[in-house]
């Protein structure tokens, strides 16, 4: 009798990442993955380095001192975070603990795709609700929830749309829930908004004991390649995070280099003003060639091109002239491409691309 998968293994789709690699390019502009174009900081550079004499050693299970830095940054209880492979593991984890055959995870319709595939991966129903103007839509939310719901996914900001729901509608949509579905508010671009109405979700998860939020190493801290999250939870959470996650589950390098980065305020700054300048230049030189480019509050945009085989053009046009975007119809919006705010002289190289192709 041949070895069968748990359900929804093999229904789950792989996820693919944005490509890195142009063939006969040396060196081309990777704008598909949303990094931090500026890298890491120094601070955390030399903090890797510092790791090399220590890799025969096991790291410290509990990623004491990396919880010490973040709760110090964010003014947050260590013993409330948990940290990852990214943030996700964190997402596998908390799927895996609340999920499962028969259960709805519930996710806004142009939302992250781990959202999805991890609810697949463990026998449940993945369910989108629809969006209005490309903005997670809470009463949309609400009204797909039933009695089999038992996690919803908000991603805020969100990717890949660059759009967010303000503080206001995120804690309408927590007390709107039943207390036993558990409200995920990933929070991976947060470093990035400068709105006054924007709050990263901090504040529900000190008052409700069904709110998370999830955040990453990955975006502007520059440190993509060592996958490294950690999430905020009440404390029955945590445990049960702490009872799921691996024993070693964040390596020696990754935790240095994390309490570094987490310290470096100015790069942080750094990371923001270039951020700030170049989508705001992107943004305007798109809209002035024609090109829809629905706000965005992260560090990417989405451009529109009207119909799915223009898009496909524009993402080639770019591929071949050293430039890689990402192509959105994963996620429903086939008629649109994301591309990340590079360095300036990327930036540039992007836009007079899109100026050739336009004209």
């Amino acid at each position: 009798m041949p070895l069968v998968p748990r359900p929804g293994i093999e229904k789950a789709p792989l996820y693919i990442p944005g490509s890195h690699h142009v063939e006969g390019v040396a060196e081309p502009a990777i704008l598909s993955a949303n990094e931090n174009p500026l890298g890491p900081g120094q601070a955390a550079i030399d903090a890797y380095h510092g790791a090399a004499d220590a890799l025969f050693r096991y790291p410290e299970g509990g990623a004491v001192d990396l919880r010490a830095a973040i709760g110090k940054r964010f003014g947050l209880n260590p013993d409330q975070i948990t940290c990852g492979a990214g943030s996700d593991e964190i997402i596998t984890m908390l799927t895996r603990i609340f999920a499962g055959p028969g259960d709805e995870v519930l996710y806004s319709e142009h939302g992250f795709l781990m959202y999805p595939i991890n609810a697949l991966q463990v026998g449940a129903t993945p369910v989108k609700a629809p969006e209005s103007n490309l903005t997670t839509d809470v009463d949309a939310l609400l009204a797909a929830v039933t009695d089999k719901t038992k996690i919803v996914f908000v991603a805020n900001p969100n990717n890949p749309t660059g759009s967010y729901i303000p503080s206001a509608e995120l804690k309408r949509l927590v007390e709107g829930l039943p207390d036993n579905v558990l409200l995920v508010i990933d929070a991976a671009y947060s470093e990035y908004v400068c709105k006054n109405d924007y709050n990263d979700g901090v504040e529900l998860v000190d008052k409700y004991q069904n709110v998370v939020m999830t955040r990453t190493f990955s975006k502007i801290f520059g440190l993509a390649a060592l996958r490294l999250g950690w999430v905020y939870a009440p404390p029955k959470i945590t445990e049960l995070l702490n009872r799921t996650r691996g024993p070693f589950n964040v390596g020696v390098p990754a935790q240095i280099a994390g309490a570094a980065a987490i310290a470096d305020l100015s790069h942080t700054d750094k990371s923001i003003s270039h951020n700030d300048k170049w989508l705001s230049f992107m943004t305007t030189e798109f809209e002035n060639l024609g090109i829809q480019v629905p706000p965005s509050v992260g560090n990417f945009l989405i451009a529109g091109f009207g119909d799915k085989d223009t898009a496909d053009r524009a993402y080639n046009h770019l591929r071949s002239n050293g430039v890689i975007a990402r192509q959105m119809g994963g996620y429903g919006l086939a008629d649109y491409v994301r591309i990340t705010v590079g360095l300036e002289k990327e930036v540039r190289l992007c836009v007079d691309i899109m100026k050739e192709f336009k004209g």
